[in-house]
Formats: structure tokens, C-alpha cells, sequence
């Protein structure tokens, strides 16, 4: 049998078992209440169900029980073997997968705290680290030898999974724009697997896109379902587990990189909105307008031009890393760097790193209150912030 032809099927039994559960999922979010009403904040006019990841769940799953099926009847090659310097309990791997989707799920209904929501996700790419999924070493990038992690591994994982999980969940603000951007992350780490001969990141990838395409037919605008916590996180998770899964248990700097080029975008609009709010002196949790999402329709772009502008962004992105992966060394730090200054220069022009929120002292009610650019008092307000923010830097010299 042809290699392909067995990616083939997974990903089309992704894709049909995903298209056929949407409209279930979307009947169950009504009936549940998991449903995200217009807002201030929210780019949605009218209520839409948010707990499309039981959809895209239920095509992973699928696809994972016909490649163990294909595997012992029609003699496929196992998806089921990890790399030969890391071993790997794939069923305990299976149960963070459901950790990280029930905890998403139980969001969507019930609106979690946001530190019960992440314990969830800490117990869950805990459970994956227990299974085996761990880099032990990686290769010195400026010497020989290895650098070797020892117990540090189990921490290392767990933030990576949770924040591979958490750069999905934050870009997830248009419709279609967390489904596509996972979409075309899988291809790309699909192609990945297949040059390292990597099966079960391989099989993992191919599900993703297949399902993640599948749900975009009810996912793009106009949306009539939302991905929720419950899809958005874990399709972070299972991104992050495939680009661990790619790697060996002695991981080469270019091997780490890629998958972080790949999800360049996300990641970017994550680093952005930390060093806004604190720059605004906010919590890094609370929520504002200034996600890349935002600024590009705040620039004049429609949701659907947003959305292809942000798909196109990441595809050259996969593309600098699928180069990255061909070339010697030098080559590879030059594509990189462009890589870098593009979209640190595009993240500029859409003032990502500016205070959408600000901090005010409000005397009249003795406590303090939150102001928007929509406020009188915004552009006044910013003027002091970055006074004292001059004032405490002159104090430090």
C-alpha cells in the first residue's frame, strides 16, 4: 500500500466526522447555554454557540481509532511508535487530549475562573509530560555536546503545552481565524513528520487538518458556531504535542524553532498583548481590544480580509520554516532574521504594542477604573502613563 493513501483516509475521516458532529455540537452549546452573546468586546452582532471543539474532538478521535484499525486489519504502518530515543505512553497521551478538551469544554458552559481554567490545562500537559512526551537534551547551539535538562523537562513541557494551547485560544477573535491558522500550522508540521519519518506526528497532523477544515465550513464567516475554549485550546495542545512528538529525545535549536515560526502570529500577538498591558499597568489577564484581529479591522479590513490577510501572514511564515529546515546554517539565520523584522515591522505598523486599556484613578468614586480610547480622558490619561513611566526611569539611573 502507498504511504499516502493511509493519510488520506485519516484525514478524510476527520474531515466527514467533523462536518457531520458540527450541527450536533451547535445544538448541544443552545441547549447548554454555551453561547457568546454580543459585546463591547466581541466582534459577534448576534449570539453564536461556542463548543465547536466537541466536533473537532470527535473527528481526532475517530481518526485516531481508524489508524489503531488500519494498523491491525489492513496492515498500515503504526502510528503507534515513537521515536526510537523516546518512549511514549500514547494512551496516557490520549487522556491529556481529553483533560484539555474537557477543561475547554466545562469553560464554555459553566465560565471557569481563570485559575481553575488553568489547572486544568497544567494537569493536562502534565499527564502528557508523564507519558513520555519530554525533550531530555538539546544540541549546543554554540559549542559541541548536549545541554542536558535532567528533571528540568517536566517543567519545560508543561509550560510549553500551555502556552502552545494559550497562543491559540488568545488568537481566536474572528471567525475562521484560530480554525485556518491551526489549519495551515498542521500542514505544515505534517510536512515536517513526513522528511523526519515521524508516523504519529504524521497521523496527529493530518487529523488536524482535516477537521480543522471540516469545522471552517461553519466556522468562517459568517460564523454560525464558535470553536470555544474547547476547540481552541485544544487545538494549541495538539499542535504543541505534534511538534514535540517531531522532535527526538536530543533536540537539534532548528527542530525547537520551526514550530515556533510556524505559529509566529499567535505567538507575536501573545508577546504584544503582555507588553501592552503592562505597559498600560493592567493585569496581563485582562481582556482589550488590541489583538492583531482588532487593529486590522480598526484599520479598515473587513472580517474576511482580516482573517485571508492573517492566513497569508502565517503561510509565509511556514514557508521561511519549511527553508529554514532545507539549508545550512547561515542561509537559516538570514531567512530568520528577515522572518523576524517583517513581523516585528508589520506588528509596529498595527501599534500592537500600545495601551488599548489604562488605568485611572477615579476620585469621585475612590477606586480605580478602566478607560478606553473611546473616553475623553484616554488620550490624557496616556500622556500621564507615559510621563511616569519616563519619571520612574530617570529615578533608576
Amino acid at each position: 500500500m502507498d504511504f499516502v493513501t493511509p493519510y488520506i483516509y485519516l484525514a478524510l475521516v476527520a474531515f466527514l466526522t467533523t462536518l457531520a458532529c458540527t450541527p450536533i455540537a451547535r445544538r448541544i452549546a443552545i441547549k447548554l447555554d454555551a453561547v457568546d452573546y454580543p459585546s463591547k468586546r466581541r466582534i459577534n452582532t448576534s449570539p453564536i454557540p461556542r463548543l465547536g471543539g466537541l466536533a473537532v474532538f470527535a473527528g481526532l478521535s475517530v481518526a485516531c481509532i481508524l489508524q489503531i484499525i488500519g494498523t491491525l486489519a489492513w496492515g498500515w504502518p503504526s502510528a503507534l511508535v515513537p521515536h526510537p530515543s523516546m518512549e511514549i505512553d500514547y494512551p496516557l497521551l490520549a487522556v491529556s487530549f481529553m483533560m484539555i478538551f474537557l477543561t475547554g469544554a466545562v469553560d464554555d458552559v459553566v465560565q471557569l475562573s481563570p485559575r481553575m481554567k488553568l489547572a486544568g490545562q497544567i494537569v493536562a500537559a502534565s499527564v502528557a509530560a508523564a507519558s513520555g512526551l519530554l525533550i531530555h537534551a538539546v544540541v549546543n547551539p554554540f559549542g559541541t555536546g548536549e545541554i542536558h535538562l535532567g528533571w528540568f523537562s517536566y517543567p519545560v513541557t508543561v509550560i510549553y503545552l500551555v502556552a502552545y494551547s494559550n497562543i491559540i485560544n488568545l488568537i481566536d477573535g474572528l471567525d475562521g481565524l484560530a480554525t485556518g491558522v491551526s489549519a495551515i500550522a498542521a500542514a505544515s508540521m505534517f510536512s515536517f513528520a513526513i522528511l523526519a519519518g515521524r508516523a504519529d506526528a504524521a497521523a496527529l497532523s493530518v487529523a488536524l487538518i482535516g477537521s480543522c477544515l471540516a469545522f471552517l465550513r461553519y466556522n468562517f464567516h459568517p460564523a454560525s458556531i464558535f470553536l470555544g475554549d474547547s476547540g481552541a485550546l485544544m487545538l494549541g495542545f495538539a499542535l504543541g504535542t505534534v511538534s514535540l512528538l517531531n522532535v527526538s529525545r536530543v533536540a537539534a535549536l532548528t527542530s525547537m524553532i520551526m514550530p515556533l515560526i510556524v505559529a509566529g502570529v499567535p505567538i507575536l500577538d501573545t508577546l504584544s498583548a503582555i507588553v501592552r498591558r503592562r505597559r498600560a499597568r493592567i493585569s496581563i489577564g485582562q481582556a482589550d481590544k488590541g489583538h492583531i484581529h482588532h487593529r486590522l479591522i480598526q484599520e479598515g479590513f473587513d472580517q474576511k480580509q482580516a482573517v485571508l490577510l492573517i492566513y497569508a501572514w502565517t503561510i509565509l511564515l511556514s514557508i521561511g520554516a519549511a527553508t529554514i529546515n532545507q539549508v545550512d546554517v547561515v542561509p537559516r539565520i538570514v531567512i530568520f532574521l528577515i522572518l523576524l523584522a517583517a513581523s516585528i515591522a508589520f506588528a509596529l505598523r498595527l501599534h500592537l504594542f500600545e495601551p488599548v486599556l489604562l488605568h485611572h484613578y477615579n476620585e469621585e468614586a475612590c477606586e480605580d477604573e478602566l478607560i478606553t480610547p473611546d473616553d475623553p480622558s484616554f488620550a490624557e490619561e496616556e500622556a500621564r502613563s507615559v510621563h511616569r513611566g519616563r519619571r520612574r526611569g530617570d529615578s533608576h539611573r
